[in-house]
């Protein structure tokens, strides 16, 4: 019998936050829905908040390819060229 130990070490990654905004009034915002249900009608309601209370734009919606896997860098690189900050929203 051979056994295999399932666990493995993740890689070395170092991830930061992005600084925080001091306002976003006049903004550009990204959106990007995981696929889901009803993910992309929770961005667009919230993306419409920003708008009306603080005179924000909304850029084009993006989406992921798969829900559960992370968005592909090509994609956030895209969303990251039209936007000044981003919401992304799970829905279902």
């Amino acid at each position: 019998m051979k056994l295999i130990d399932p666990t493995v070490q993740g890689p070395n990654t170092i991830h930061k936050r992005a600084p925080r905004l001091a306002s976003v009034n006049g903004l550009t915002v990204g959106l990007l829905a995981n696929g889901k249900a009803n993910a992309d009608i929770l961005l667009r309601e919230t993306a419409a908040l920003f708008a009306d209370r603080n005179g924000c734009k909304v850029a084009e919606m993006a989406w992921k390819r798969n829900a559960s896997a992370p968005a592909e860098p090509a994609t956030l690189e895209d969303v990251a060229t039209k936007c000044d900050f981003m919401l992304t929203a799970m829905g279902d």
